[in-house]
Parts: C-alpha cells; sequence; structure tokens
C-alpha cells in the first residue's frame, strides 16, 4: 500500500501507518520468522559473497567500458570463428554437391562389383575405420554403464 494512512491503534497511544501494521503482521508468522534466523545467521557469508559479486562486477564494467579491449576480443573470437565457419560451408557445399550427383545418377544401380570397386577407395576405407571405432567407443560406454 503506497498510502500512509494512519490508524489508532485499540490503545489509542499512538498512531502507527498501515504499512507498518503490514511489516509487523508479516514478522509474527513462524515462516518468516524462521528465514530471518537463517539469513543473521548466514551474513558473514552473504556479505562475503557481495563482496566478490562486487568485485567481479567492478571487473566486468572495467572491461566492458574498455573499447581496445573489446574490440581485441572481436577479432580475436573472429580469427577463431573464420575457419570453422570456412569448413563448415565447405562440407555443406560438399554435401549440396553430392546430393545433386546422386540425383542425377538416380537410375544407376550399384552392384556387388561396384561396391566392392568403392572399398578399394582410400575416403571409403578412412569412413569405415571412422565408423568402426565410433561404435566401438559407444559398446564400451554402454558396458561401462
Amino acid at each position: 500500500m503506497s498510502e500512509t494512512v494512519t490508524k489508532q491503534l485499540e490503545s489509542g497511544e499512538e498512531a502507527v501507518s498501515v504499512r507498518e501494521l503490514d511489516v509487523l503482521e508479516q514478522l509474527l508468522k513462524p515462516e518468516v520468522q524462521a528465514s530471518l534466523t537463517v539469513l543473521v545467521e548466514n551474513l558473514p557469508k552473504l556479505a562475503e559473497m557481495v563482496t566478490l559479486l562486487t568485485k567481479a562486477y567492478d571487473v566486468a564494467s572495467t572491461v566492458a567500458n574498455d573499447k581496445v579491449l573489446v574490440n581485441d576480443m572481436i577479432h580475436g573470437a573472429g580469427d577463431f570463428i573464420k575457419p570453422i565457419a570456412d569448413k563448415a560451408k565447405g562440407l555443406a557445399s560438399a554435401a549440396v554437391e553430392a546430393n545433386d550427383r546422386a540425383q542425377a545418377d538416380a537410375s544407376a544401380t550399384i552392384g556387388l562389383f561396384g561396391l566392392l570397386k568403392m572399398l578399394k577407395d582410400p575416403q571409403v576405407q578412412s569412413s569405415f575405420r571412422f565408423a568402426q571405432a565410433f561404435l566401438t567407443v559407444l559398446s564400451e560406454r554402454k558396458g561401462a554403464n
């Protein structure tokens, strides 16, 4: 209640605002008293946490206001992310091209001898070795659980 309406207590001795009465009523609740007890017991820890948070805020504020540092961090992150983005773009374009080729050769069937010929390809061998190692790791982890 934002108004500071005053009421006379039943005894008529002093005027107390409605706000103060609400606070006093809250303080009489057992759960509020228990919470206050916990807060009082933990005040040293809370003070230490507030001090640490204040220091962290001061450091973050100083860093955020340092334009040179912010620009250096942005360029450093860009230098780190650019190779990853380029590789992802390369993989995506290779997948699109492979899909186009597969769609163009949809009528061609791959027979047994075609599969045997593909098995000699170093890329296929590398993919199979990776798949085998991956499945082995998954099996070991499943066995460990």
